[in-house]
C-alpha cells in the first residue's frame, strides 16, 4: 500500500460524542431540560435530512433550517419564519458544537502510524468544506493530511466511485494501491472495495481501533 484514505465523522473525529454534548448544551440555554430523548430525537432528524443535503436537493443551510423546523416544535418551540431567524437560531447549536469537537484518542496516533510506514494520508467526508477543513485544524490533525476531499467540493458524495478515484488521483496513487478505512460499512468499505480500493471498517462497539487497522499492514 501507498495511501490510506480516512473518513473524518466518527473515524478520527468523534461528530456524535461532539453534537451529543452540542445538543444538551444548546437546549439549555435555550431554557429546555436536556434528555437523552431529545439528543435522540436530534440525530434522527440530523439523518433524516442530511441525505438530502448529499443528494443535491438542499444546500448546507437548508438542511440546517430544515432540521430546525423538524426539532424546535419537539422542544415546545415555535420555528421561526424567515431563513435569517432560523440561521440565527442554527448559530446557536452551531457555537456548542463548535466548542465540542474533538478528535478520538486514537485519531493521531494513527496517522503517525501511517506516517511511519511512507503512506500518503487522505480524508474523504461527505460534507460541507469549509466546516470539515476547520474541524482537522481544530482537532490538531491538519498537518498530517496529505489531500482532504469533500463531497460538496467533488460535486457527489459517498458511496460514488468518483468520490475514491478522485481522492486517490490527488493523493498521486492508484487505487490498489489505497486504503479506505471509516466507520459507516457501506459507504466507506464496499463504496471503496467496488471502486478498487482496499479497506476495512473501523467498528469501535467491539473495541477496534485505528492503529490495530493500520498495523496489519
Amino acid at each position: 500500500m501507498k495511501a490510506v484514505i480516512f473518513d473524518l465523522d466518527d473515524t478520527l473525529f468523534d461528530h456524535t460524542g461532539s453534537a451529543q454534548q452540542a445538543v444538551r448544551g444548546w437546549v439549555t440555554g435555550l431554557g429546555i431540560a436536556p434528555t437523552d430523548e431529545l439528543v435522540a430525537r436530534w440525530f434522527v432528524i440530523e439523518d433524516g435530512v442530511y441525505p438530502r443535503y448529499l443528494a443535491g436537493e438542499l444546500t448546507h443551510h437548508e438542511q440546517r433550517r430544515e432540521r430546525l423546523r423538524a426539532f424546535l416544535p419537539v422542544l415546545g418551540l415555535s420555528v421561526p419564519v424567515t431563513d435569517a431567524e432560523l440561521d440565527q437560531v442554527f448559530d446557536g447549536y452551531l457555537t456548542q458544537y463548535g466548542s465540542s469537537w474533538t478528535a478520538f484518542p486514537d485519531a493521531r496516533p494513527a496517522l503517525e502510524v501511517a506516517r511511519g510506514k511512507g503512506l500518503r494520508i487522505g480524508v474523504l467526508t461527505n460534507g460541507n468544506a469549509v466546516q470539515q477543513n476547520a474541524k482537522l485544524a481544530a482537532i490538531g490533525l491538519a498537518d498530517l493530511i496529505d489531500v482532504v476531499r469533500t463531497s460538496e467540493e467533488l460535486g457527489v458524495s459517498k458511496p460514488d466511485p468518483l468520490t475514491y478515484l478522485s481522492t486517490c488521483e490527488a493523493l498521486g496513487v492508484e487505487p490498489g494501491e489505497t486504503l479506505m478505512i471509516g466507520d459507516n460499512l457501506e459507504v466507506d468499505v464496499l463504496g471503496a472495495r467496488a471502486a478498487g480500493l482496499a479497506a476495512r471498517h473501523l467498528d469501535r462497539s467491539v473495541g477496534q481501533s485505528l492503529p490495530e487497522l493500520l498495523d496489519l499492514l
